[in-house]
Parts: C-alpha cells; sequence; structure tokens
C-alpha cells in the first residue's frame, strides 16, 4: 500500500491525515451507517482507535464523528462542510489528492496508508478505508491506528501459536465461570475432546474438593484485580481413569489464573494455565518431611534433657514427638531404675517389671492408652507398673535393644505403631511406643530411623538422670544428716528450723544451719552456704559446720570464728588440688555467725557475705539488721566486724539462705520485702509462722535449696540468775561458798548445795591464788545450773595428774568428776571458769 509522507506545520493543518494518493489491495465493500464508531466505551473499536467519517457528492466532508474528533484531534464544527484535499493535504499533493478522490466518488474502492498526529502531537501511522456509495455519489471513510492494528494482529498470533502448540494446558472461563476454550494438552491431560469441554463448569472436570476450591479462585480473580498463582489440585477427573484408581496414581497438578478484560477494563472471562508437578510436589513432600525432622531432631536437643530428672525427661521426649511426629506415645522405664538400681534390667531384660512414667495422646479415648488389652498385654496409664509377655514384640525390643513394628492390633483409632527401647551405653532402660491414629500415613523407614535417633537422644538424657538421682540421692542423705537433729535445745529462745530442697530436683546445695548451747546461757546460732552443687558442696558444707562446732566450743567471739573459718575454707581448696590447673580450686562460702546471750538478752554477730538477719519487734514489724556483709569465706584479705543488738521479750530473729528469697523471676529486693512483710502478717506462735514464711515464699520460687532458722526470745524468770562480785581476800572463799548455797536453797535446790559448795570453794581458790583484782561469782538456772567465776589472770586452767606426794593440783580433777561440764573461757580482761550441774 502507498501512504503519503508526514505533513510539514507549514502545510495546512498540522497534525492531519491525508488521503492516500495510491490505491491498496482492494476489499469486499462494506456499508458503514453514518455515525459508525460512536458506541459505548470499551470496546475492540476503541483498543484498536477507529474513526469514521463522511464525503459528500461535492468532495467536501460531509460528517464527522466523535471517533473521528478523538482520532484526529479536530472537531466536527470545524472539520464538516472542508475540501478534505486542501484541508488535510499539503499542497504539492493537491492535484493527485484530488484525483484520488474523484475516482473514490465515482466508485472505486481503495486503501492506504497515511500519517497523522494525535491531540497530543504523537505522530502515528493509520490505515484509511474509502468506501463509495454509488447510490448517491458521496464515500464513507474509516481510519484505523496501524500500530494498534498490527499489535493486535501479532497477539492474535502469538495467542493462537502458544495456546495451539504449547505442551503446558491452558484454559478459558467466561464470567459465567464456563469453560469457552482449552487447548490439546489441557484436553489430553483431561482424557476428553475439546468439544466435549466446551460450556462445563469446575465441577464437571475437578474433583469435588477441588472444584470448590477453583471455584473459589476464579470468583477471586474475576471480581478481583490479582491473579492466582500456584493452586495446586490433585488432577482432574479423566474420563478415561479406570474405577477404583489408587491414589498413588493421581497426578497434581498447579493452576494459575489470570483475569481477561476488555480495551476498558470490563471483565470478559479467566485464563488458566495447567502444569503437571507431580514429580515436583513429591519432592517437595519428600523436602518437606526432611525440613520437619531436622526441626524435630533440633527441637530435641533443645528440649529434651533440661533437667535432671526422669520423669521429666520422659515428658520432655513426648512433648517434642507429639503431636508433631505421631499422635499417641508413651515411655515405660524399668521399676527398678528409678529406685536406683545399678542393673535395672536384671538378668532377663524381657521379663523385668517396667512402669509407665510419661503418657501423650490427641486421640480421645484411645484404647491402647487408656488401660485396654491389647494382644493379651495389659497397657498401663501413667503411673502404673506392667510385664511384657515373653513373645510381645515389646519383650522382643527389651531383649534385642532394635526397634520393631507390631503387626496392626484391633485398636479401631490406632493404624501403626512402633516400639523403639531406650539404649544408653550398652544399657536397654524401658521403651518408648509411638502410634499413628486411623488417617495419618503409616511410619516409613526414613520415620522409624527419626524415631531411633530421637529416642536415643532421650536414653542418653535419661540415664544421665538415673546416675544423677542415685548421686543426688546419696548427697541429699550425706546433707540431712549434718543438720542438726530434732529440735535444739537453746537457753532463752525457742527455736523453728525448716530445710527445703530444691523443688526442681536439681543437685542438692551446700545449705546448712546450726544451733550451739555455749557456757552461760548462752546459744550460738549459724547459717550458711556453700556456693556450688552436688555432692562436693554438700561435702564442703559438712566440713565447714564441723569446724564452727569445733571453734564455738572454744568460746571464741563471733570475729574470730569466720576468721577462722575463712582460713579453713582456703585449706579445703588446697586439699582438691588438681595438678593439671593452673591453681587449686577454693570453696567458697557465706555464713552468719550469732551469739545470744540470754542472760543480757543480746545478741551479737559477724557476717560473711551472707544475706542479713531480719529482726521482727512486736509493734514495730521486722526489719533488716544493719550487719557488716564482710566478704565471703575462702577469699581472705578482710577482718570480719561485729555489731551488737539487744532483742527485747518476744521478738523474733529470722536467719535464712538466698533461695527463700531470691529466683530468676524475683529480684533480690522482691523477695526481701515478702519476707519481712509475711514476718509481719505472721502468727504469734513462731512453727506457724515458719511454716507461713514458706507457704507465702516457697511457691514462686524453688529453684534453690532454702535454709531458714527462726529464734523467738524468751526472757529468763525471775530469780534465775544470781551475781556477786568479791574482793581478792582469803574470806571471800567462804562468801561464795556462802551465797551459792543461800541461793540454791531459795530455790529448792537442796540436793546441789554440797557439790556447789565443794566447786565453787575451788574456782574462787584458784581465782585468788592466780589473780589479784576482784572476783565475781554467778550463778544461772535454766535446763541446768551454771557457775562461773571470773577473775583477771589471762592463763587458762589445765587440769593434771597429781602425784600421790603432791600437796596440791587436784581441785579441777573433782571439778571434772562432780560437775556435769567444766570449761573456761576467755574475756577481755581475763577469764571465765565454769561448770554444769544438771537438774
Amino acid at each position: 500500500m502507498n501512504s503519503f509522507p508526514a505533513q510539514n506545520a507549514t502545510h495546512g493543518s498540522s497534525g492531519h491525515a491525508a488521503l492516500p494518493e495510491q490505491p491498496g489491495a482492494p476489499t469486499a465493500p462494506v456499508s458503514l451507517p453514518a455515525g459508525w464508531g460512536q458506541g459505548t466505551s470499551g470496546t475492540l473499536y476503541d483498543y484498536i482507535r477507529v474513526a469514521t467519517f463522511a464525503i459528500g457528492p461535492d468532495g467536501r466532508i460531509a460528517q464527522w464523528s466523535d471517533r473521528a474528533a478523538e482520532f484526529f484531534g479536530v472537531p466536527a464544527a470545524e472539520a464538516v462542510g472542508a475540501d478534505p484535499i486542501t484541508a488535510f493535504i499539503p499542497r504539492e499533493l493537491w492535484q493527485r489528492g484530488r484525483a484520488r478522490l474523484e475516482r473514490v466518488l465515482a466508485g472505486e474502492e481503495w486503501v492506504g496508508t497515511a500519517p497523522y498526529r494525535d491531540p497530543a502531537g504523537a505522530e502515528h501511522l493509520a490505515e484509511v478505508y474509502a468506501m463509495p456509495d454509488s447510490a448517491d455519489g458521496s464515500a464513507t471513510c474509516m481510519a484505523v491506528d496501524l500500530g494498534r492494528l498490527r499489535a493486535v494482529e501479532t497477539d492474535l498470533a502469538a495467542s493462537e501459536a502458544v495456546f495451539g502448540q504449547t505442551p503446558t494446558g491452558f484454559f478459558l472461563f467466561d464470567c459465567e465461570l464456563k469453560l469457552q476454550r482449552v487447548n490439546a494438552a489441557f484436553a489430553t491431560g483431561v482424557g476428553r475432546s475439546p468439544a466435549a469441554l466446551q460450556g462445563l463448569a469446575p465441577g464437571d472436570v475437578f474433583r469435588p474438593s477441588d472444584a470448590d476450591r477453583l471455584l473459589l479462585a476464579l470468583r477471586k480473580v474475576l471480581t478481583g484485580q490479582e491473579p492466582v498463582l500456584d493452586l495446586r489440585l490433585s488432577g482432574p477427573v479423566r474420563a478415561d481413569h479406570p474405577a477404583g484408581a489408587r491414589d498413588e496414581e493421581q497426578r497434581t497438578w498447579a493452576v494459575s489464573l489470570y483475569r481477561l478484560t476488555a480495551a476498558g477494563g470490563r471483565p470478559i472471562g479467566v485464563a488458566g494455565q495447567v502444569q503437571d508437578v507431580t514429580s515436583r510436589h513429591i519432592a517437595e513432600r519428600e523436602a518437606a518431611g526432611v525440613r520437619r525432622s531436622l526441626a524435630l531432631l533440633n527441637e530435641a536437643s533443645t528440649h529434651i534433657g533440661s533437667t535432671l530428672d526422669l520423669e521429666t525427661t520422659a515428658k520432655e521426649l513426648l512433648d517434642v514427638i507429639v503431636p508433631q511426629f505421631c499422635d499417641v506415645a508413651t515411655v515405660d522405664l524399668y521399676s527398678a531404675l528409678l529406685t536406683g538400681d545399678s542393673n535395672p534390667q536384671g538378668a532377663h531384660p524381657e521379663s523385668g517389671e517396667l512402669r509407665r512414667v510419661a503418657v501423650s495422646s490427641v486421640v480421645g479415648n484411645a484404647p491402647s492408652v487408656l488401660g485396654s488389652e491389647r494382644g493379651g498385654v495389659r497397657v498401663a496409664e501413667a503411673g502404673g507398673t506392667l510385664c511384657y509377655p515373653p513373645r510381645s514384640p515389646h519383650a522382643r525390643a527389651l531383649r534385642t535393644g532394635r526397634s520393631v513394628v507390631p503387626q496392626p492390633g484391633p485398636d479401631p483409632l490406632l493404624r501403626s505403631t512402633l516400639v523403639v527401647p531406650l539404649v544408653a551405653r550398652d544399657q536397654v532402660l524401658g521403651l518408648v511406643q509411638l502410634s499413628r491414629a486411623i488417617g495419618s500415613e503409616p511410619f516409613d523407614a526414613r520415620e522409624v530411623a527419626i524415631a531411633e535417633e530421637l529416642v536415643a537422644r532421650a536414653a542418653v538424657c535419661v540415664d544421665n538422670a538415673r546416675l544423677y538421682r542415685r548421686e543426688h540421692e546419696r548427697a541429699l542423705i550425706l546433707q540431712r544428716s549434718l543438720l542438726p537433729p530434732g529440735n535444739p535445745a537453746a537457753s532463752g529462745l525457742e527455736i523453728a528450723r525448716r530445710y527445703l530442697p530444691s523443688n526442681n530436683n536439681t543437685e542438692v546445695g551446700g545449705d546448712w544451719f546450726d544451733v550451739i548451747p555455749l557456757p552461760g546461757s548462752r546459744t550460738a546460732l549459724v547459717i550458711g552456704d556453700v556456693m556450688g552443687r552436688g555432692l562436693r558442696a554438700a561435702v564442703a558444707m559438712g566440713q565447714l559446720r564441723t569446724a564452727v562446732r569445733t571453734l564455738a566450743m572454744l568460746d571464741l567471739d563471733p570475729e574470730e570464728v569466720l576468721s577462722a573459718l575463712d582460713e579453713i575454707a582456703r585449706g579445703l581448696g588446697n586439699d582438691d588440688a588438681d595438678p593439671d590447673r593452673s591453681g587449686p580450686e577454693v570453696y567458697l562460702a557465706t555464713c552468719v555467725y550469732a551469739v545470744y546471750d540470754a542472760v543480757k538478752q543480746r545478741c551479737t554477730f559477724a557476717n560473711a557475705g551472707h544475706l542479713p538477719p531480719v529482726l521482727l519487734t512486736p509493734g514495730q514489724g521486722a526489719r533488716m539488721l544493719d550487719v557488716p556483709p564482710g566478704l565471703p569465706l575462702g577469699v581472705g584479705g578482710e577482718p570480719f566486724e561485729e555489731v551488737t543488738v539487744d532483742l527485747p521479750e518476744g521478738s523474733v530473729l529470722g536467719l535464712y539462705t538466698d533461695g527463700l528469697v531470691e529466683s530468676r523471676k524475683h529480684q533480690l529486693d522482691e523477695g526481701l520485702k515478702a519476707f519481712r512483710t509475711s514476718l509481719g502478717n505472721g502468727s504469734d506462735q513462731l512453727e506457724e509462722l515458719c511454716d507461713q514464711v514458706l507457704d507465702e515464699l516457697n511457691p514462686h520460687h524453688g529453684e534453690d535449696d532454702i535454709a531458714l532458722l527462726m529464734a523467738k526470745v524468751h526472757a529468763l524468770p525471775k530469780g534465775s540468775v544470781g551475781d556477786w562480785r568479791l574482793p581478792p581476800e582469803p574470806t571471800s572463799v567462804a562468801k561464795a561458798r556462802e551465797a551459792a548455797c543461800g541461793w540454791l536453797l531459795e530455790r529448792g535446790l537442796d540436793e546441789l548445795v554440797d557439790t556447789c559448795e565443794l566447786l565453787v570453794s575451788e574456782l574462787v581458790t584458784n581465782a585468788l591464788r592466780h589473780g589479784r583484782g576482784e572476783i565475781r561469782l554467778r550463778l544461772l538456772r535454766d535446763k541446768s545450773v551454771v557457775c562461773e567465776v571470773w577473775d583477771d589472770a589471762y592463763a587458762q586452767p589445765r587440769q593434771r595428774r597429781a602425784q600421790e606426794t603432791d600437796e596440791g593440783g587436784r581441785g579441777l580433777q573433782l571439778v571434772s568428776l562432780l560437775a556435769e561440764r567444766w570449761g573456761s573461757r576467755r574475756t577481755p580482761k581475763g577469764k571465765i571458769v565454769w561448770f554444769e550441774l544438771s537438774l
């Protein structure tokens, strides 16, 4: 076809199309009415840009449509009546254009191309159709955007090629969601001809469940703008598919849906692309299974064995595998294992008694879990015991240490069962039974291997818990044996004490407390905590407790006791030095040592890095005593300080370890505040108060051992103390005898008068002989009668064996023979020698 060149701005009206000079290939005449092209927007004509106009017999434009005005950018008022040759064609082409127009008006049809400019000024190429009307000598012309037209032709050709030749399935649904067209690949996959699929709905081609999903996706795409990609369907129902075909023969298709719209955005249907992804689906399913298995193993590594408790470890295994891996699971352990036997399976492992320690199920009323008969075996509930028959799969697994897949039993809810023995260090510890319910896939070889790996990891944790339980029980026995038995007696004090191991059954700690009676109606109160856990901590605690008792018998001041303990703690580490280490292991411990004097109702404290004591005063509430904290025992380098506090009648002194007031979830300050509050709001009875404190604080903690020692002050009865001061004169011996005998007679202690008179005479005589200053005599009545004699000599009395010819040296022998106990202790200005007589 011929065409005119683009018109320049100097020739006529710029941007207007000109009629071509030479005719192209003629087409069949088409009669178009006036105003053609003015229909509703959104049609094919809008997409390819079509414009119509008419030329009258006089050679001028007679009609100019709205599409022509839009197409050329010239309104009808300017175009109608204009000469198309002089108005739209360059001057140099007027003669040829006039000749062409005359031939068209004479009845010759013509097709050609011409350049034009759109309203925006962009230049395009149009194909012009001139169709004469022989009846009245006029002509109808139609102009089409050649670029748009060629694009449509290309799209149609490409669409036909893809739709007809690609091996991928394609289909088209109309707005009524009926199949309008399918390609050969789709028809072959369905097993029907393309004609037979015409007009069918999704339910006529796909299975009901897939058809519903496809319908939902088609509506979504048709009413919205977003396509649906990779919709997985189990494959259409093939017309040639045999009845009763197995699921394994079905294919998996991936369907992608796209909305089809007209030029104006009007939806005209949905196109679908179908791909057979069966092999990819199988690979994805296997890969997903591997990922789930790896995730399961990873979860098992982090979840199983968080504690050293047998039952908890078994439950953690079931938490991992139910329902992620199976629907029902049980864990059975040898009963002997739970009692600490070193050989839990015995000589015949398959016949040993087992205990069901954990059960987990997501199957309601599963018979094999809830205690029914299965294969002649009574299956126990959690906590029950059972013995498997020798020929059962469970007994075989116990005997061989290998997994067994029993034949399906009569349970109506279970489809597949796997029995895996718990084996650690070549020793069978029990069984794990895993079952899957009807509707789940049976265990395959890969899943059996996964189950064995999971159970093997759990078996190691169970064995560790078994070994730990044995050590833990031994350490706990040792620790409790070192705590003071019963209710210890103390002058002027009512004692209540509690010791609670941690709730999570972790290793025993080094907490200890002690109540040590001292001469002179005094009592030493001790509480401490060895840092660390386990048997070594318990042993260290026992050594320190023994050292405290020994030092207390020497009647040292609290600060001196702690200084000596500090040296002992450092010496304990030297005994356990590891040659492979750079230095010895040092035992660190905290401790509070307090001495209460019942006569003065005064208590002296020294602290080695321990939590401060709490004092509950009647009418004033509870408060923390300001005792210098000091450094823990074993650190060394710093002296300890003493603090003396008066304790009024009815006050309660509380000594405790950090397990009572501190945990991961509660800060120390919060715990101390709660402790003070519970003391202030508690009972007047000491034992009840002790229980109330534990009830309020222990449920929130329990992560560490708890030691609690509480002492309530009761003043000595009136007249329980007799105190005299005597000058350093020989007559003081007689005065001392007289005072002591009179004091005893006044209290009805006649049976002690003779013994006390003799012993007081000996001690006062020694005080006169070895001392120079004032002599003090004190008698105390509590659970026994104690006589104390002060002097200013620092030399401690020493009992010796007198020879037959010696005139002295037998006084202390008499004291030792006649008194229940006797001893001496230093004072800042001398010493005190004392003896005790039982009532």
